[in-house]
């Protein structure tokens, strides 16, 4: 099991989540996926998935993932959870936390969607997984999460700050 770099390399015939692909609207369990095996866990896709889609489904998958369920989720497995909604308060939460998931706006034109990745600070930085429709591999942020938000011009973000069990 490795970690998911683009969910739009999934094959559409595999893990679809609800009435859609994971290609199309899975960032919400790609990211819960991806922040188990970066805290040293492990769970299949499908696990995940059907976990996913009962508890907290946007219109089925349709629409994605409802917003707390990543952190229900990792409270249900025994981590230690805080949200944080305050993007001045982003980079303190990575210091101390085992891995994260962040939540944000993005717009593109006319277009408008939100994302779920799986990220951590490493000694080079802030790693990010799954970020970019065209991401193959891990995606560096650099030193500071609020400013790659401000220069991405990503917006209402919230970060899931996870750390192990004491």
């Amino acid at each position: 099991m490795d970690l998911i770099y683009c969910q739009r390399d999934i094959p559409k015939e595999q893990w679809r989540y609800g009435l859609r692909t994971s290609a199309a609207t899975g960032c919400g369990w790609i990211a819960a996926y991806n922040a188990l095996l970066l805290l040293g866990d492990r769970e299949s896709p499908e696990v995940l998935i059907r976990w996913f889609e009962r508890a907290f489904p946007v219109i089925h998958g349709n629409l994605g993932t409802w917003i707390t369920a990543p952190a229900t989720f990792m409270k249900r497995r025994g981590y230690r959870v805080e949200t944080i909604l305050r993007r001045d308060r982003f980079d303190e939460a990575l210091e101390t936390c085992d891995a994260a998931i962040l939540f944000y706006w993005w717009h593109q034109k006319l277009r408008l969607g939100a994302h779920f990745v799986a990220l951590h600070k490493t000694p080079e930085g802030i790693v990010g997984y799954n970020t970019y429709r065209n991401s193959t591999g891990p995606d560096h942020y650099g030193a500071s999460l609020e400013r790659f938000l401000k220069r991405r011009k990503y917006f209402g973000a919230a970060l899931i700050a996870i750390k192990k069990p004491e």
